[in-house]
């Protein structure tokens, strides 16, 4: 950005100066500006200038640049760069802070949040008042008020008498009286002069406030060493028995210094621990696998209609603990996979009456995908995902309970983090894991807490979650990036150059991020700060090293295009893929009714042993249990003996066991030889020795049976408890139809109708893209050139802001003039909805009751009604 001539009198001048590439970094750096576009620079000045958008603009500075805006606060207003060095770098003058100095200042200037030229600099209106030192509101920095404002209510024979007290001349004014006095606290030589003349306790008193909070409580009478800094002004009332360290006489006890310790260089993501890469990678496939795995195993517990869903949404606390203890996880891990599948739109809400959760048609078709690319697809929308599951079990603003699935889940800045916390995983080495403690330590740098309603640190809890989060989902390995992690983080934004980390990994990114730093042309390549969606981050050159500030220097990339993405993902399954296990398609069958999978199996044979046997143990190997009930569920499956018997022999590596053929054939021989029906229910049977005996065994007693027949007996119970009652009993009587049919017991699977993944919920307006930027950029200017272009003189000036006004025939022949001359007008124009501006436009021809015209705000021609120009103007000479 080049300066101007003269210094600019106001934000809105200073950002006339600006060049398009300058406006495009602001625009970037706060979208909010831009929604709606403004209609020319003054309206944008007064929305930067806003309270919500500084405050906003506030939060997404890094530490050190918040220190300079908080040093400018408590400096004059305006301030010479010279002393806002002093305040920064001290009397010593620290080189490193003077190094970053420059820096912070210019991401101040370029997000209008500081603008003039170096001997007048000003912090914008709204951000002094949210910064600067009040009894209500105390100031970072730990400083009071100035001497001026802690005396502007006390007495002018008060204020005499301390100048007179500290050995200054008494003035006949109390205004010439507070000078001098604010003179002498500023003089180093004489105020160490005035120090040294007290008694230690009182230079004690002072140590005290020195750093904040500098107020302190004194009673009437206070000790001779309090009564001596009253009657120098080195401690002034504010209000009964309260007394403040004046602004600057605390300078003057820092060494000129406005914070405690300035912070220009961002700590350091430390590395916990060390691996090798390929034991990253494998660790982290494994976990992929088990993510997989685990995914699967949930929906398939739900296949046939899962858990209610609560009158208010989300599932019941009864609900995730089953779903826990089916999965063998903590219920915290059990939110996470329950959210991370209905993020993936894997899972949702039937929409029934009796409303409950299932799988949607995406899953079916999930699951015929590659392992490796199903592993992406969850990835992909957990990175995306605003939703919350670590918040699951705590409490909203109005004390209820927060459950999974629920309403209230959604953190907006949980993409980001996620990002941000990744991001810095991949500028460590390779193999690398990093400690939690420094990683937050790095996001509070770059996003200082600020205010009430962040002390809980949402934003460091974000970053343990996505820590644990990651390693749960196979994106890291032994709390390291893995290979395909790092590819899958393109999916989302591109990695930044990172400088002194000896890698270069993502040129693509760093070419796109130049490019989306100059949509209006070539010009400067401004760094901007980024906003929520697809984003990156830049070195912020403060003089200590390379550091990532999401509110300093940062480079925003264009969005990623849907070709993009696609790739990003593909490039991650294809690195993951190879380290998967293969599918087998064989077990191995063991003379104790069991049979181990070494490894996962492939759907078919999958399929047939969750039906065939009961899971006993996972892990590196699957262990299935055959028993009479599991062999009974896949005969009333409608498999018969034979076609297990021969499935098994197919897909074993060792001989179908003789205890297990002979299990089979049991169950087989008695499975159907009951018959049970509807009448309320009845049994039938050929052999009326065993209705017999069914009649005689106690337990029948609640079944309410009675003999019809030699071969019926009819039951009270309806037909699905009397079949759960004779099976408990020890036979294995089959359902039959109406018909007189077996009716074979296959599980239906049950899905919601088709259903697409919520949407994340923005953090605020998104980042525009270069061609939006180009448009409201060329709108703004050309809004600002109609509202600021000189007028000739005329009988009846306009008055600022208002619409030209002119009869109807002095705006016709004013028209049909310059369609002549070519000479640009000023019009006023109400459109259709009654909504009023102003335009520069170039009359090409009138006719019929419109004028064509080359409209220089909108930058294209256009037709108006001329019945709807309310007045013409010209221009000034030279004007365009």
């Amino acid at each position: 950005m080049s300066n101007p001539a003269s210094p600019p009198r106001s934000l809105a001048e200073a950002l006339r100066a600006r060049d398009d590439a300058a406006l495009a970094v602001l625009l970037r750096a706060r979208p909010d500006l831009v929604t709606p576009v403004p209609t020319d620079l003054t309206q944008l000045a007064t929305r930067a200038g806003t309270r919500a958008s500084v405050v906003r603009a506030l939060e997404r500075l890094d530490r050190f640049a918040l220190q300079t805006a908080e040093a400018l606060a408590v400096a004059a207003d305006p301030a010479p760069y010279a002393e806002l060095l002093a305040l920064m770098a001290g009397d010593e003058g620290d080189p490193v802070v003077a190094a970053a100095v420059p820096s912070a200042l210019g991401t101040l200037r370029e997000q209008a949040l500081v603008w003039g030229d170096d001997e007048r600099l000003r912090l914008v209106r709204t951000a002094r008042e949210l910064l600067a030192p009040s009894p209500q509101h105390p100031s970072p920095t730990g400083l009071g008020p100035t001497v001026a404002e802690a005396t502007a209510g006390m007495s002018p024979g008060r204020i005499q008498e301390i100048v007179a007290s500290a050995g200054l001349a008494s003035t006949h004014d109390s205004v010439s009286a507070v000078e001098a006095l604010t003179a002498l606290f500023r003089d180093r030589v004489r105020m160490a002069a005035l120090l040294a003349e007290l008694p230690e306790e009182s230079r004690e008193v002072l140590s005290r406030l020195v750093w904040g909070p500098p107020y302190g409580q004194v009673t009437a009478e206070p000790a001779a060493h309090l009564r001596r800094l009253l009657d120098r002004g080195l401690l002034l009332p504010t209000a009964p028995g309260t007394v403040v360290l004046p602004r600057e006489v605390a300078l003057h006890l820092r060494g000129g210094r406005a914070h405690r310790a300035a912070e220009p260089v961002p700590p350091a993501v430390e590395a916990a621990g060390t691996h090798r890469p390929q034991v990253v990678d494998a660790a982290a496939a494994g976990q992929a696998y088990t993510a997989l795995a685990t995914v699967e195993e949930l929906l398939k517990d739900w296949d046939e209609g899962g858990p209610a869903v609560l009158r208010a949404g989300g599932l019941s606390v009864r609900d995730l603990k089953r779903t826990a203890v089916a999965l063998d996880v903590a219920e915290p891990v059990a939110a996470f996979w329950v959210e991370l599948a209905y993020a993936a739109g894997l899972l949702a809400s039937d929409g029934e009456a009796d409303e409950r959760y299932a799988a949607t048609p995406a899953y079916d078709e999930w699951l015929e995908q590659p392992p490796a690319r199903r592993w992406a697809r969850l990835a992909e929308a957990w990175l995306t995902a605003t939703r919350t599951p670590g918040v699951v079990g705590g409490r909203d603003a109005k004390e209820r309970t927060l459950s999974a699935l629920g309403p209230g889940l959604d953190r907006s800045a949980a993409p980001e983090v996620r990002h941000r916390v990744l991001t810095l995983l991949a500028g460590l080495p390779e193999g690398f894991s990093p400690s939690a403690g420094s990683v937050l330590a790095r996001l509070r740098w770059e996003r200082p807490l600020r205010g009430p309603q962040q002390d809980d640190d949402l934003r460091g809890r974000l970053a343990r979650w996505t820590l644990s989060e990651a390693e749960l989902l196979g994106v890291t390995g032994r709390g390291a990036l893995s290979a395909h992690g790092r590819a899958l983080l393109g999916a989302v934004a591109p990695k930044p150059a990172q400088e002194g980390s000896g890698r270069d990994a993502e040129p693509a990114a760093r070419e796109r991020s130049a490019r989306a730093a100059e949509p209006a042309g070539p010009g400067d390549k401004l760094p901007v700060h980024h906003a929520p969606g697809s984003r990156t981050s830049a070195p912020h050159r403060s003089g200590g090293g390379p550091s990532y500030g999401f509110g300093g220097t940062a480079v925003v990339p264009e969005p990623l295009s849907a070709g993009e993405q696609a790739a990003a993902c593909a490039a991650a399954a294809r690195l993951l893929a190879p380290l998967l296990p293969e599918p087998l398609e064989h077990v191995l069958l063991q003379a104790d009714l069991t049979a181990v999978a070494p490894g996962p199996l492939r759907r078919p044979l999958a399929d047939v042993l969750d039906v065939l046997g009961d899971v006993e143990s996972k892990g590196g190997a699957t262990v299935y249990r055959f028993t009479p009930a599991s062999v009974r569920r896949a005969l009333d499956a409608g498999r018969s003996a034979s076609d297990l018997q021969s499935f098994l022999a197919a897909h074993s590596r060792t001989p179908v066991p003789q205890p297990l053929a002979y299990l089979i054939d049991d169950v087989a021989r008695r499975h159907g030889h009951l018959r049970v029906g509807a009448a309320s229910a009845y049994v039938r049977c050929d052999d009326d020795a065993q209705l017999s005996e069914i009649l005689a065994d106690k337990r029948a007693a609640g079944l309410g049976l009675r003999r019809l027949a030699p071969t019926v007996l009819a039951a009270q119970a309806d037909p699905g408890t009397l079949l759960e009652g004779l099976r408990a009993m020890g036979f294995a009587p089959a359902a039959e139809s109406a018909e007189g049919d077996v009716l074979i017991a296959r599980a239906h699977a049950h899905r919601t109708p088709p259903r697409t993944a919520p949407e994340p919920v923005p953090e605020g307006p998104p980042v525009p893209d270069a061609t939006l930027l180009s448009a409201a950029i060329r709108a703004v200017r050309a809004g600002d050139l109609a509202a600021t272009a000189p007028r000739r003189p005329s009988a009846a000036p306009v008055a600022g802001g208002e619409l030209p006004r002119t009869s109807s025939a002095e705006t016709l022949a004013t028209m049909q003039a310059a369609v002549l001359t070519g000479e640009a007008l000023w019009i006023g124009y109400v459109n259709a909805e009654g909504a009023a501006s102003q335009r520069v436009i170039a009359p090409v021809r009138v006719e019929g009751g419109f004028v064509t015209a080359y409209d220089h705000t909108a930058d294209e021609v256009r037709t108006y009604p001329l019945h709807r120009v309310t007045g013409v103007a010209e221009l000034a000479d030279d004007q365009l």
